[in-house]
């Protein structure tokens, strides 16, 4: 489980890591670029994982979490599940994503969990130090793997600089990012670049279990259980946020706004509602060709599917209509029974993230050097 986690977060975060720089202008190679990655990042969510900076110089910084969400989720489990994450894993994966900034960036630990004391805060606290005399750290192959993957490369919609609102991140650091302040094009390629990590990470960690179980159909049995898992549980926060009902239109508002269904670009999927809710997702995409998410759904696999149209009204269910070279297309139809929860979502839902509650914390102040 260590040594999945380790390929499958050094194989996609130095991919997407240089996307969302790209998207929203902040490129370069300073600890100041490393940070503004990290609070766009799948792996960071602003709040559950609170990161906080401090910006010494272009080669120096520090970050602490005074809230680490992944942790609360860890602790229970014990020390050994502790260590895992907090060492085994962190070391690798955050020089790694430093590295899609400056591959001479080092992270390094001033303390981390197990906790002494128990109640310890900040949960961890970091320095970031870019050096001449710092061996660059090469490329894992894992990134390589990825960086060759239609998701790595797919052209999406761009920023309108016109618009009202923050078109880029190219100014100060920020304590925290008020979406709010973003133009309506920022926030959707925003996004939708958050939904492209989604299905890196997937597909990272789709060929690190690859590698480490008999056959290919294993591999598989183990992606569908996590996409499973996953979509439900963000089916359930989307309906809950947007607060949506549970009626067949819900249904159709949840499914197209599901991340493992976008970006449009990339998955190429279709939801349609006239008399009846018609689901259709291509296979001449992007995310068939790489085998993403989408790949793993076919007239005998609807499992993912069902778990999302059931976070809206248990009694939900997909029915395959067609599943030919043209692609699968599904009907969204409604049983006199409900169903129960699948077990992967019931899995899904021991994280914290579950019912987690994001606040409004204001107007942003800007971090400056020294």
């Amino acid at each position: 489980m260590r040594d999945i986690a380790i390929d499958e977060w050094r194989g996609a975060s130095p991919v997407y890591t240089k996307r969302m720089q790209r998207a929203l202008g902040f490129e370069g190679d300073s600890v100041e670029t490393i940070f503004k990655g990290l609070q766009i990042d799948i792996g960071a969510p602003p709040q559950f994982m609170d990161f906080r900076y401090r910006l010494i110089d272009h080669d120096h910084g520090e970050f602490w979490l005074d809230h680490c969400g992944a942790l609360m989720d860890v602790e229970p489990m014990g020390p050994e599940y502790v260590v895992a994450m907090c060492h085994d894993i962190e070391d690798p994966t955050f020089d790694a994503t430093a590295t899609a900034t400056n591959a001479r960036a080092q992270v390094r630990p001033i303390h981390r969990p197990p906790r002494v004391p128990a109640d310890q805060v900040p949960h961890c606290h970091w320095t970031v130090t870019i050096a001449d005399d710092h061996d660059p750290l090469p490329v894992p192959p894992e990134t390589e793997a990825m960086a060759a993957t239609h998701a790595a490369s797919v052209e999406l919609a761009p920023i309108d600089p016109d618009e009202d609102g923050r078109h880029d991140y190219a100014g100060p650091l920020l304590a925290d990012l008020q979406f709010s302040e973003w133009s309506r094009s920022a926030l959707l390629r925003i996004a939708e670049e958050v939904c492209l990590q989604g299905h890196l990470l997937a597909l990272s960690f789709a060929a690190a279990t690859r590698s480490r179980v008999e056959s290919d159909e294993a591999a598989m049995g183990f992606s569908r259980k996590q996409f499973t898992g996953i979509a439900g549980l963000a089916a359930e926060r989307i309906r809950l946020a947007l607060g949506f009902g549970r009626g067949l239109d819900d249904v159709a508002q949840v499914l197209a706004l599901h991340p493992a269904l976008l970006p449009y670009a990339y998955v190429g999927s279709d939801v349609d509602l006239s008399d009846r809710l018609i689901v259709r997702l291509g296979h001449e995409t992007g995310a068939v060709s790489d085998g993403a998410w989408p790949a793993m759904l076919d007239a005998d696999h609807l499992d993912p599917l069902h778990a999302i149209v059931r976070a809206v009204d248990g009694r939900f269910r997909c029915e395959a209509i067609a599943d030919d070279r043209d692609g699968l297309t599904v009907e969204v139809v409604m049983d006199g029974n409900e169903a129960p929860l699948a077990d992967e979502v019931v899995l899904t839902q021991f994280s914290t993230g579950t019912e987690f509650v994001f606040e409004n914390r204001g107007t942003p102040v800007e971090i400056r050097r020294g």
